[in-house]
């Protein structure tokens, strides 16, 4: 393959990952195989939070409140994927806790209707988020924007953790069919681009401290809800990488926020 075909196919994979992570009207490329696309899922991610910096940045120029501004940001993330990984966290909130054995658990994150655990924690993670992007306007809304992009890149990392390390819980499903074929060698580019992402934010706005503790604590994030998933139904799905991206993001915003306490 040359420089040519190869840049070519490295673009037909980014936008193979932002039509799965996202709803943006992109065009079909070649056939789609998630194990391909692993490694652009922190760009996809990326992608997303650069619509929320917009989103930030033009209500932050109206003058609306920090929070207000932050919750229509992470408002306009949402729309753009369809709300893909807060609808996996809310299933998984309702099968883990709701559910007595591994069985009433799946039959749970299967059923499509929220539950009260399921709606806990979607209230949580978005309070969560929209709170903490309020709070990281303090340093300027370049500095958010920044921060908004690097916990959305590394978190899309973190939603491959259980697909690649654990094994499928059933053997249909979401989840048994994007990590049929994704190998480690697939997982580490991702977590690789997550990283060269980080510290390239890191070098350009945030500095080099706060993107590393955000990549630690999402990786922290992520390795948590992995070991839940494992205890609670014995491996993955693809409820539980979304329910990862979610721990991912959050924890990557509480390493930013320590980070800049400490500074």
């Amino acid at each position: 393959m040359d420089f040519v075909s190869g840049v070519a196919a490295r673009a037909e994979d980014v936008v193979d990952a932002l039509r799965f992570f996202t709803r943006l009207p992109l065009p079909a490329s070649r056939g789609f195989d998630f194990a391909r696309i692993a490694w652009a899922a922190p760009v996809a991610g990326a992608a997303v939070g650069l619509i929320g910096a917009v989103a930030l940045a033009a209500a932050a120029a109206l003058g609306l409140p920090p929070f207000v501004a932050a919750a229509l940001a992470i408002a306009a993330m949402v729309g753009v994927t369809g709300a893909l990984h807060e609808d996996g966290l809310a299933d998984v909130a309702d099968g883990f806790g709701g559910g007595a054995t591994r069985e009433r658990k799946l039959a749970i994150m299967r059923d499509s209707r929220i539950g009260s655990f399921g709606a806990a924690a979607l209230m949580l993670s978005l309070m969560l988020r929209a709170g903490a992007l309020s709070a990281a306007l303090a340093h300027g809304v370049w500095g958010a924007a920044a921060a908004l992009v690097l916990a959305a890149a590394v978190s899309r990392a973190g939603a491959l953790a259980p697909l690649a390390t654990l094994a499928p819980a059933r053997p249909d499903g979401a989840g048994a069919a994007a990590a049929k074929g994704l190998a480690p060698p697939g997982f580490a580019a991702c977590c690789g681009v997550a990283a060269a992402i980080a510290l390239g934010l890191g070098l350009a706005a945030l500095g080099l401290g706060l993107a590393l503790a955000a990549l630690v604590a999402a990786a922290l994030g992520a390795a948590a809800m992995t070991a839940l998933a494992q205890r609670q139904i014995g491996g993955q799905t693809g409820d539980v990488a979304g329910a990862a991206q979610q721990a991912a993001e959050i924890a990557a915003w509480c390493g930013l926020l320590i980070g800049w306490s400490d500074a």
